[in-house]
């Protein structure tokens, strides 16, 4: 006796819906977190003439950013340590980064990295909460230094920056975290 299998005459359209729910996901996840760039240009840097670079030192939030309910918190945080970099500031410095950072850099190392280096321009573009207390803040900045400042692979007086920074929660308060390996890092020159 021949045993009749069911038919799975269903299975068709179901891959085909599950299949095109994921392509229309993936296109509005596209446009979702491009929205901010194309909302805000680029960081004001781009559009400088080089004599006026790196431009306003002040943190701005795109819309996306200010709608985030840490948007405040976050531009304060990046204030206090792009100022402390345009500042020479290593002590104002240690209060926006981990304490891992903190124990990694003396203040000698810090201040070769950043004695010449000015920073402007500087427009957060999207803040992501993530696991465990941290957040994703994609920014965009341009930064002046010396030449023999600059990094090994693109040794220029005038980079744009576009990076995503992890922040943390540490004792209480938001703090930068090391970038991590791999991370997406954008420069080019000005």
């Amino acid at each position: 006796m021949s045993r009749v299998r069911p038919r799975r005459w269903w299975l068709a359209p179901v891959l085909v819906l599950v299949l095109g729910l994921t392509a229309a996901g993936a296109y509005f996840a596209r446009d979702w977190y491009g929205a901010a760039e194309e909302e805000t240009g680029g960081p004001a840097g781009e559009t400088l003439p080089l004599a006026e670079q790196p431009g306003s030192p002040t943190v701005e939030l795109s819309p996306d950013a200010t709608a985030h309910p840490l948007g405040e918190s976050v531009r304060q945080l990046l204030q206090t340590y792009f100022d402390a970099i345009n500042g020479r500031n290593f002590d104002r410095w240690q209060t926006t980064v981990t304490a891992d950072r903190v124990a990694a850099t003396s203040e000698q190392q810090w201040l070769n990295d950043y004695d010449s280096t000015q920073d402007g321009s500087i427009l957060v573009y999207r803040i992501e909460s993530a696991p465990r207390n941290t957040l994703r803040v994609q920014v965009g900045f341009t930064s002046k230094q010396d030449i023999a400042q600059a990094p090994a692979d693109l040794q220029v007086e005038c980079i744009n920056w576009y990076l995503a920074l992890p922040v943390t929660k540490q004792g209480g308060q938001w703090k930068i975290a090391e970038a991590e390996p791999g991370g997406k890092q954008v420069n080019k020159p000005c």
